[in-house]
């Protein structure tokens, strides 16, 4: 694992090339933030299973994913290439996907930046991937960079999955316009932030897609036990928007969704405030 520290966080990421047995075919190896420490409060980032297990499907700390959108090519019904990830058996007889083969990384460690660099290949895609987390003070910035260096384009789906602990029954507030929040799960408040309800919650939790009407990029903030609340502002204006909690933790999804063309260079990123 690799370590950025300053007077006032540590942030822990997992080695794409070293801590496989941490990853699997679902969250990008390169720029998996796997824990957040206060020097003074103790861990901020907590997971499905956390602190009692870990299995990589479900992961911890703030990991995201290309794997909704698989490379597919004709002739190869059950094997597909995922972003960030490697040539990935996705058969469907498996309860989950399985890596046949990662994809190397280079890693570049500064004093308050990583920068992880990776090339993908397969049939007619090929693709550089870079991803820089930096740490500034309180604020962390994960930035992804996606060069489509290959003869076809290249359809992306991609989601930040950061996972909080519960700190009451108020758990996020957004800046774009939302439709009806309400599901056996949730619901939204006169106050604007959205609620948990009927808690404890058993069992695998709830999932909600907010219904939207995004025309801005996405700043959310969010409730912490510790720190009273953690904002998180995206570079992008959110396609695709679910949550998700379980008795552990509590996850927000904002995909950013491109197609991206032979030759096309795309970045964008996401900064969290603690």
């Amino acid at each position: 694992m690799f370590t950025l520290s300053n007077d006032q966080l540590s942030v822990t990421l997992l080695d794409p090339n070293n801590d496989r047995a941490y990853l699997g075919a679902r969250y990008c190896a390169g720029g998996y933030i796997f824990q957040i420490a206060d020097h003074t409060l103790g861990n901020l980032l907590s997971g499905p299973t956390y602190p009692d297990s870990f299995n990589t499907f479900d992961g911890q700390g703030i990991p995201d994913a290309f794997n909704l959108s698989p490379l597919r090519a004709v002739g190869e019904p059950s094997e597909a290439l995922i972003i960030g990830v490697g040539v990935c058996d996705l058969n469907p007889n498996y309860t989950q996907n399985r890596v046949k083969s990662f994809d190397d990384w280079a890693c570049d460690i500064g004093d308050a930046h990583i920068r992880m660099t990776t090339h993908q290949s397969y049939h007619d895609w090929s693709l550089n991937l870079d991803r820089v987390v930096r740490l500034n003070g309180r604020t962390v910035r994960s930035k992804i960079t996606l060069t489509n260096t290959g003869r076809a384009p290249i359809p992306m789906r991609w989601f930040p999955h950061p996972f909080f602990p519960h700190a009451n029954e108020a758990l996020c507030k957004v800046n774009i316009p939302l439709g009806p929040v309400e599901s056996e799960g949730y619901e939204l408040g006169q106050d604007g932030w959205i609620h948990r309800k009927n808690w404890p919650w058993p069992g695998v939790g709830h999932y909600l897609p907010l219904p939207h009407a995004a025309q801005a990029p996405l700043v959310i903030q969010q409730r912490h036990p510790l720190l009273g609340i953690v904002t998180a502002t995206c570079s992008y204006v959110p396609d695709f928007f679910p949550i998700w909690g379980n008795a552990n933790t509590f996850s927000w999804e904002p995909f950013f969704e491109r197609t991206v063309a032979p030759g096309q260079e795309l970045s964008w990123w996401i900064d969290y405030d603690f």
